[in-house]
C-alpha cells in the first residue's frame, strides 16, 4: 500500500482501512503474546501503513479546511 493509492480513496474508505489495520495490529500483538508469532516483519509493515493512512486523512482534512 502506498500513499498515492490512499489519496484516491474517500474519507469513509480511509476510516474503514484504518479500522482494518488496527484490528490486524491487535491480532498480531495477541499472536506475539501467545508465542504464535511467525512473521515479525508484519508488525513494522502494519504500523507504517497505519501512519500512512492517518497522514493522508490529515492531509485531506487540512485541504478541506483551506
Amino acid at each position: 500500500m502506498n500513499a498515492s493509492e490512499l489519496r484516491d480513496k474517500t474519507q469513509a474508505e480511509l476510516r474503514e482501512q484504518l479500522h482494518e489495520l488496527l484490528k490486524e495490529q491487535f491480532n498480531l500483538r495477541m499472536q506475539r503474546g501467545t508465542g504464535q508469532f511467525s512473521r515479525p516483519h508484519l508488525m513494522k509493515d502494519v504500523r507504517r501503513n497505519i501512519a500512512r493512512v492517518k497522514t493522508v486523512m490529515n492531509q485531506k482534512r487540512q485541504a478541506g479546511e483551506a
